[in-house]
């Protein structure tokens, strides 16, 4: 279990009040999309900052908030929401929010949610769980779905994966379902990873046990990140891992609709 210290090192510097009280914050980019970041068309936005540093991660540009994103009032946001509403609202979509890691900037995020649903849309909140303490009643109370990324079924796995540990994760995933809080996991298949079957009975123990998932996707890990690494000057970790083959990701559907989870 990380602990509250090591939690609290990862805020926002209290030397900027703008930042702790939500009303700026670090945003790396934003899209519209459809049927992957929740339900209907989305405005997705991604927020700067993340403490996980996933092997597979293909947005490395996101990991620190001031290096990879613009500092952003939430009135810009606001306006985005206001633009984009008729289209996304006409499709049953919303807004997510998502990174980098958003509970990062959890003050920030709470606004956002805040924006999204004085807007009449739906919201949705796409996060690892690992900051899911900095998640206050108010942010979870002005969001209608999780996106929760658990990455491993185990806690080596998870610090093999992600160089954190696991139980944060699942505090916060414990937290939502005790507040019947709608929620959808979402688990990156990597060859040689999270496709081991230890790591598979793992997870699915933990999320059949969680009643408030209403869906368990399953993403098949892909490079299409690395060139952002050569760019970067990063090595890949994963640069000589294949990407699941269909029949993996058909197997570990089955074996996870065996156990009782809703894989899609």
């Amino acid at each position: 279990m990380t602990s509250g210290a090591a939690l609290a090192a990862l805020a926002e510097p209290p030397s900027c009040p703008h930042v702790s009280e939500g009303t700026t914050g670090w945003v790396h980019s934003w899209d519209i999309s459809t049927g992957v970041d929740g339900p209907g068309t989305r405005l997705v936005v991604f927020l700067s900052g993340c403490p996980l540093r996933c092997l597979y991660c293909h947005n490395p540009d996101t990991w620190r908030r001031a290096a990879g994103g613009q500092e952003t009032p939430v009135s810009d946001v606001e306006r985005l929401i206001s633009r984009y509403k008729p289209f996304i609202a006409a499709s049953g979509g919303g807004l997510t929010v998502s990174g980098g890691e958003p509970l990062q900037q959890a003050a920030f995020t709470r606004r956002l949610m805040q924006a999204g649903r004085a807007a009449g849309l739906h919201t949705a909140l796409d996060t690892s769980g690992f900051l899911g303490r900095r998640a206050d009643t108010a942010l979870l109370d002005a969001t209608d779905l999780v996106l929760l990324d658990i990455k491993s079924g185990t806690d080596a796995g998870h610090r093999r994966i992600t160089g954190r540990p696991l139980g944060p994760t699942l505090e916060f995933a414990r937290r939502l379902a005790d507040r019947g809080d709608r929620a959808w996991v979402r688990y990156v298949l990597v060859p040689g990873y999270t496709d081991q079957p230890a790591e598979l009975d793992a997870f699915i123990a933990i999320v059949a046990g969680l009643p408030n998932v209403e869906r368990v996707e399953i993403l098949p890990f892909h490079t299409l990140g690395q060139s952002k690494y050569e760019r970067l000057g990063i090595a890949f970790p994963l640069a000589q891992t294949p990407p699941p083959s269909r029949e993996l990701v058909g197997a570990v559907r089955e074996r996870m609709l065996a156990g009782g989870l809703p894989a899609v």
